[in-house]
């Protein structure tokens, strides 16, 4: 018999509907219930591509005799991170200041006022070295609380009370200027891996904030050694197993430091920012690897993780009916299976798919560690492969469209579509940002997530806010359109007004100022698997800053160095966990550039729109159409030139002559060769 968690909006809640166990909603009555049976509650948090999570909910969650005991000893919580951030951000602080890490699934032990005692993440059945089984964790558990529960409340009280002063507590602000750019590019460089690319050993996630802001770094300052850090990983993860070969997109991460095997599920957020920057990099360098990849990225995106609505779907599961892998891996039996003899051994020797194989249990994962001999032999043999692989059992989907992810994709594909020509991308990504403006904002306020249509309760967070205008700013641009301006600067006007710490300038919290109290205010300022909110929110006001008249200008740009000033030391000092702001920081002192391209929507004004797309730094503003067109201020005052089209190229207040010509074009905007 389904449980509480039958009408959840989120699709991991759903994968729980049906345990024994007697879940709850994170709501205040959950609460309520603890108090008045006076037992602790049993915090779940996870997602629903989390191979761990599904571990263990097939382990426990599921088992009835763990079930028996977790419904008579606790209430219990369920929680999706991904629909409810904040609940998860507050108490991943407490996992980690307990056991020195985090992760998911995460599980805590609450006092029924909600303050943590007792936090851990993945629990086996069965006693492992230096691990309790997870029913003797709740025999514990159970015992502390019925024997010494007043110890047990003051406890947490203490934790509860270091844990706020924690959060409130901010870095010494530092400026972040052209020299402490240098800098942080040359720490990068010191703790890059010069044989595999990326940061750092196993496991290894795609950089993409830092090859972001390296690539920006080059643009502006000719750094070779910079590029040459965003050449090689973007090449290392291409070849490698990260990348699906057959399908396009990224996995989570690799498992190795080679890029071999992937953990398998695939994230919307991590193929936003990946497509971003091989579009980037290839309109810069001209790569074919590059652009192949961003297109087959966007491929993958509008293909497998588009929603019905036209939003984008949040992931595909690390597992295959419990398995790893499953849909993904290859023998070299297989191959000739699908392919005959002799293109399966073609296709074995150029996919590295090995006798001995180079994931599990004999099998290979996929790479493609140099070009194809043969390019129309492997599009033929990529093709048969792909329609074989579809006929296997597939990930499932957790097809929740949220915010903020949806404002990364919306941002990637109108800036690679315009880039690359790409005019179907900025078609997909309008209609994801009319379903949000549409859907996701209720009562002036912007919600956090959707599923099949339907809005879900859990209110928007800061980078819900940042990215979704950053999306309206990017399609304003690759558009023309007015529409999408006044769209993000409001959402940006209320962030500024529900998000700001009124103590310190430039200082914001992830939640609204009339959100629902946690045990304290969540405010994350590193760079992570996604950028921090409030880094999102600056590199938004960069870009509006130079798109909008009046007073918001300034108080744009003002907001955005302070806010960049609040991080200076971090992203100086560790610029891997800041990657974003430094881009944001890049385009502060890079101006950020603005061109205008004015002309009827003719030939000769695609042809210098083009151009300027192509070799703009990044983080230039571009905005094309009709002079003095109606609610585009940066066409404002920009006149045709003999009646053609012409292109003005501004930093800050003070625009150079219009030109007509592509090559004037370079010229002013001093592109390095």
């Amino acid at each position: 018999m389904p449980n509480r968690l039958a009408a959840a909006t989120s699709p991991y809640l759903l994968q729980h509907a049906d345990n024994p166990i007697d879940w709850w909603e994170w709501s205040g009555e959950a609460f309520a219930e603890a108090q008045r049976r006076d037992v602790p509650v049993l915090l779940s948090v996870g997602y629903a591509a989390c191979h761990w999570c599904h571990v263990m909910a097939h382990e426990s969650f599921e088992d009835p005799a763990t079930a028996e005991q977790v419904n008579a000893e606790f209430v219990a919580i369920k929680v999706d991170r991904e629909e409810r951030p904040d609940i998860d951000a507050v108490y991943m602080a407490a996992t980690q200041a307990m056991t020195g890490q985090g992760g998911w699934p995460m599980t805590c032990f609450l006092t029924p006022v909600g303050e943590p005692f007792h936090c851990g993440t993945y629990y086996p059945p069965n006693p492992r070295p230096g691990m309790p089984s997870f029913r003797h964790l709740l025999d514990a558990v159970t015992k502390a609380w019925q024997e010494d529960g007043e110890r047990v409340r003051t406890a947490a009280g203490q934790i509860a009370a270091r844990l706020s002063d924690n959060a409130v507590a901010t870095l010494p602000p530092s400026g972040v200027d052209a020299t402490a750019l240098d800098n942080a590019a040359g720490v990068l460089a010191q703790n890059f891996d010069s044989r595999f690319g990326g940061f750092g050993g196993a496991p290894k996630f795609p950089p993409s904030m830092a090859l972001e802001f390296l690539l920006r770094h080059h643009e502006r300052t000719g750094a070779r050694r910079a590029l040459e850090l965003v050449e090689l990983t973007c090449e290392r993860m291409a070849r490698g197993g990260i990348h699906d070969q057959l399908g396009g997109g990224f996995a989570r991460y690799s498992v190795d430091a080679q890029w071999v095997v992937p953990h398998f599920e695939k994230m919307l957020y991590d193929n936003a920012l990946l497509l971003r920057v091989y579009a980037h990099l290839a309109r810069r360098t001209g790569s074919a690897l590059a652009r192949r990849v961003a297109t087959e990225t966007a491929a993958f995106l509008l293909r497998d993780l588009r929603t019905p609505e036209g939003g984008f779907a949040s992931a595909l599961d690390a597992d295959t009916e419990g398995v790893e892998g499953l849909t993904y891996a290859w023998t070299r039996e297989q191959l000739r299976e699908v392919l005959g003899d002799s293109d399966g051994v073609w296709a074995a020797s150029l996919l590295t798919v090995t006798d001995a194989g180079t994931f599990e249990h004999g099998t290979s994962t996929l790479q493609l560690l140099a070009d194809p001999d043969d390019p129309q032999r492997w599009e033929r043999v990529r093709a048969a492969l792909l329609a074989a692989r579809n006929q296997r059992p597939q990930p499932a989907r957790d097809d929740k469209v949220i915010t903020e992810w949806n404002g990364m994709v919306i941002v990637a594909l109108a800036e690679a579509g315009a880039a690359l020509g790409h005019p179907e991308w900025v078609a997909a990504a309008a209609e994801a940002a009319d379903l949000l403006l549409r859907l996701h904002i209720v009562d002036g306020r912007v919600r956090r997530s959707s599923r099949s249509g339907t809005v879900g309760a859990a209110s928007g967070v800061l980078s819900d806010h940042a990215y979704l205008a950053d999306g309206l700013l990017a399609l304003h641009q690759a558009t023309g359109e007015p529409r999408w301006l006044p769209a993000a600067t409001g959402l940006l006007d209320l962030a500024l007004a529900r998000f700001a710490d009124p103590e310190e300038p430039g200082a914001f919290f992830d939640t609204a100022d009339d959100a629902e109290e946690l045990l304290h205010r969540p405010r994350e300022l590193t760079d992570d698997a996604t950028p921090a909110g409030s880094s999102a929110l600056a590199s938004a006001l960069v870009t509006a800053s130079v798109l909008v008249t009046g007073e918001a200008v300034g108080r744009y740009r003002d907001v955005a160095e302070a806010a960049v000033r609040q991080v200076g030391s971090l992203a100086t000092k560790h610029p891997r966990f800041a990657g974003h702001w430094l881009t944001a920081a890049e385009a502060l002192v890079g101006g950020p550039l603005q061109v205008a391209v004015v002309g009827p929507d003719d030939a000769s004004r695609a042809d210098l729109l083009a151009h300027a797309r192509r070799v703009a730094p990044g983080g230039s503003v571009i905005v094309p159409g009709e002079p003095d067109a109606a609610g585009v201020p940066l066409l404002a005052s920009r006149p045709l030139v003999e009646r053609g089209a012409a292109a003005y190229v501004c930093r800050g207040f003070v625009c150079d002559r219009p030109v007509t010509t592509p090559e004037e074009i370079t010229v002013l905007l001093g592109v390095r060769p």
